[in-house]
């Protein structure tokens, strides 16, 4: 009888984690639900004239961009992974986590750094004329900076750590026997690298490319200030300049559509590579030592990036910000910083509580529904901030029509924008956009729970919430503070959806930065621009930590013959 009453009860309390799940599910696929609906049956369809006008021009924009940036983060991604994972060279150790480091600089503000850097009025230029005795820009040649190659190599810069991340873990994870057989078969390090360590690195490459081709799809003050007229900076044309929402929702389906394909195709990479190691995954595999020019060619291949990604940036916002610390440290400022740190914390909280509850409810009950549902739920990272803004403004505009109808007909006042006009419609858009990153995250820390606390749980008769409470997010607690940590930075960082749906006279660290520098006053900005760029730092310390630990934890230490290049 005690056991059936525990039971009784246990299953009572899963109820409301069903529920909770399933209203998350609700809200996060209403967004794209609105934009398909809103883009088919538009108030003014202006979509022929998309098509015949402008249209063309953003598609193939985006193609061009997506495919320079690209191969610009393949090759800088995996030649920089391949090195440090596999050779021993000068600083190799600790370009493992130097090479991290342009994570934390947003796109946006190293393309407004390299501009004040490489333009006609700017230090670089100024220079050579006073070398060479130019007078005129007609007098030589100088690459122009706001361009379409412009933008892929600042993008590819800071990027590219997404395919360092993946393509280091995958070179990590191969058995060294895979390339003592190659050697032993006559075939060189290059023919070894071109045939067995990058096929089997294949698909962890192709998601990083894919996350750093959606983040490209994703940015606009990159292409804004270059005149790069690409999907997104169409989106924010059509809606903002045209004032023709449904035209915006058209275009934000186009680059659903982009999303998608990138999906398909890393989908499609994944399942046909398959690769098994039956022994010495975790042996220790000893760097080969390089000597010569070929120790200072590695050492150039992996300090380039850092250098170019985030040194170079990174000093020029210090010195900026200290010349101009007076003019920039305003009330205003701190009201900018105020406002950041109070949106990206509520996000980052609500992200990690409908986390748990996915993941728990998940733990609890692992029915296909609830697996299904939780993809869904971590979609959001793929679509674009501007796209989310869309479909986020459309549901939550009509709700608040209808609430201020309601309050007009029956008590003779109106309530105004409760939800679209105000900071809910930012923090529910940063949520749906970041949740991937705390599913992914608790998810991984529960799978390191042992199924034997929740059974000894519910047999001492606690329901699942205070299971959950005294047992579980004790364990958990270091996963869902990194998730938070890392959805927090990346709110701090979003530049689109909080151009689109930020409240009136409602300004952040980002939207400041972006609006001084579209002014042509980047010093002004560089005060914002650096705290973002500190806080960014703090995810790439994790990251860094974690993948070490890991390698600790995984390799044991095994003595293995060491190769050198001369």
């Amino acid at each position: 009888m005690i056991g059936s009453s525990n039971s009784a009860s246990f299953s009572s309390g899963i109820g409301p984690w069903r529920a909770g799940t399933g209203f998350v599910v609700l809200v996060t696929t209403l967004p794209v639900l609105a934009i398909v609906w809103l883009a088919f049956f538009p108030t003014e369809n202006i979509w022929p004239h998309l098509v015949q006008t402008s249209l063309p021009r953003y598609v193939s924009n985006t193609i061009i961009l997506m495919l320079g940036v690209g191969v610009s983060v393949f090759l800088t991604g995996v030649s920089t992974a391949y090195l440090v994972s596999n050779y021993s060279f000068p600083l190799q150790k600790y370009f493992e986590w130097l090479l991290l480091l342009p994570l934390a600089v947003p796109a946006y503000v190293i393309a407004y750094l390299y501009t004040d850097l490489l333009e006609y009025a700017g230090p670089v230029q100024q220079a050579l004329r006073s070398m060479f005795g130019w007078e005129l820009a007609r007098d030589y040649w100088f690459p122009n900076i706001r361009s379409m190659g412009g933008a892929i190599m600042l993008m590819g810069l800071v990027l590219y750590p997404y395919v360092y991340l993946m393509a280091r873990a995958s070179f990590l994870e191969q058995s060294p026997h895979l390339y003592d057989v190659s050697r032993l078969m006559g075939k060189s390090r290059l023919k070894t690298f071109l045939f067995v360590s990058l096929p089997i690195a294949r698909p962890a490459i192709a998601v990083g490319v894919a996350l750093a081709l959606m983040e490209t799809m994703n940015d606009f003050g990159t292409v804004d200030f270059f005149a790069v007229h690409t999907l997104t900076a169409g989106l924010f044309d059509v809606w903002l300049n045209m004032n023709n929402l449904g035209g915006a929702a058209q275009i934000a389906l186009t680059m659903l559509s982009f999303v998608l394909i990138l999906l398909g195709l890393e989908y499609v990479g994944r399942r046909r590579a398959g690769f098994y190691q039956k022994s010495g995954r975790f042996s220790k595999k000893e760097k080969i030592k390089l000597s010569g020019g070929w120790k200072w060619a590695a050492f150039l291949v992996c300090f380039l990036p850092v250098f170019a990604g985030f040194i170079i940036p990174t000093s020029m916002l210090i010195e900026y910000s200290i010349r101009y610390f007076e003019q920039s440290w305003t009330p205003q400022f701190r009201t900018y910083v105020f406002n950041s740190l109070s949106v990206s914390l509520a996000a980052a909280a609500i992200c990690s509580i409908v986390a748990i509850t996915i993941s728990y409810t998940r733990r609890l009950e692992n029915k296909r529904w609830i697996r299904t549902g939780s993809k869904i739920a971590s979609l959001g990272y793929a679509v674009p901030g501007a796209v989310l803004a869309v479909g986020v403004v459309i549901p939550l505009a009509n709700f608040d029509n209808l609430i201020d109808g309601i309050f007009r007909q029956n008590f003779g006042f109106s309530t105004g924008l409760i939800f679209s006009g105000t900071t809910f419609a930012l923090i529910i858009t940063y949520v749906i956009r970041f949740l991937a990153i705390s599913i992914g995250n608790v998810e991984s820390s529960f799978s390191k729970v042992s199924p034997s606390i929740d059974m000894a749980s519910r047999t001492l008769g606690h329901p699942p919430f205070r299971s959950l409470r005294l047992f579980q997010l004790p364990l958990i607690k270091g996963g869902v503070f990194t998730a938070a940590l890392i959805v927090f930075v990346d709110c701090m960082k979003e530049l689109p959806a909080t151009l689109l749906l930020r409240p009136f006279n409602f300004d952040t660290l980002a939207t400041h930065v972006y609006l001084f520098a579209s002014d042509e006053m980047i010093e002004r900005s560089a005060l914002g621009a650096l705290v973002i760029v500190i806080s960014g730092l703090i995810p790439v310390v994790v990251l860094s930590k974690t993948i070490s630990y890991s390698q600790t934890l995984t390799r044991p230490e095994s003595a293995t013959q060491t190769d050198s290049i001369n």
